[in-house]
Formats: C-alpha cells, structure tokens, sequence
C-alpha cells in the first residue's frame, strides 16, 4: 500500500506535481485514491474486492452474473467472494423471480453498515485531499473524472 512521504518532502512533492505529465498525474491520483481505499477497507476487516463488492450493492440488487460483470469476474471467483460476504453475515442470496436459475444478492443489514461505515471515512479522506480546491474545482474534477468514466464505460 502506498505510503505518504515524509513530511519535510511534501512541500517538494506538491511543487512537482505541476510538472507532472496527464499519465503520471492520473496513476499518482489513482495510487492514492486506492490506497485510501484499501486503508478503510481494511479497518472493517476487508478486501478491496469485498469492498467494491459492498460498493456495488449498496444500490443495486443484482444477479451473481451482473456481479460477475459488474466486478470484471469470472463466475467462480464471484461465487467465492459472495460466500465468503455471505458467511461474515455481510449480503444475502435470495432466488429471482424472473428466473429460476439466477440469485439476487444484496446487502444484509450488517453489511450495510459495514459499507456505511467505509463510505463515511473514505468521504473524509477525499475531502481531506480535495480541501485545497475551491468548490467550483471540486465540481469541475467531478464532472472530469465522471465524463472519463462515462467514456472508457
């Protein structure tokens, strides 16, 4: 997991981020963004793939093959996952109405608080990280980071 660096060479470390080229820019943003991630993830005892698989139903209900999509898995290992969620109490299977064959997966009550919880602390550290922007370049990162995504969908 990366680590932030010393202190005496942050004010370095920000001077050189506007020398930054848009690639190296992107995979420092991510780096930090996924060790965040990772770091909150691991306060609740998780995964980073548990923890996007938490992120993934807190507003869906979907089958396991729209998990396995969704998640870019194959179908076993999303079978592994969700038992594993499923024994820890975190999500619940339930049969589909549509079809037999398919099972829903959802959030059970201790999973959603588990999602809450991570959602809260990493809201903190990247408002902790975006503090220095205004609001109007807090937005305009939104709506770039949102468009990039939208496009490589």
């Amino acid at each position: 997991m990366p680590t932030a660096p010393p202190t005496e060479g942050r004010g370095k470390a920000r001077a050189d981020a506007g020398d930054l080229n848009l690639m190296d820019a992107l995979a420092q943003l991510s780096f930090m963004v996924q060790g965040a991630l990772a770091k909150r993830a691991a306060d609740q005892d998780l995964s980073l793939i548990q923890t996007r698989l938490l992120g993934v139903l807190r507003d869906r209900r979907p089958t396991m093959q729209e998990v396995a999509q969704l998640l870019e898995l194959d179908k076993s290992s999303v079978t592994g996952l969700i038992n594993r969620a499923e024994r820890r109490g975190l999500v619940q299977r339930s049969p589909s109405s549509e079809d037999r064959r398919s099972v829903h997966v959802t959030l059970s009550p201790v999973g959603r608080r588990v999602a809450q919880k991570v959602v809260r602390a990493f809201q903190h550290d990247i408002d902790a990280a975006t503090a220095h922007l205004t609001k109007a370049e807090r937005d305009r990162l939104r709506q770039l980071a949102a468009s990039v995504v939208a496009e490589a969908g």
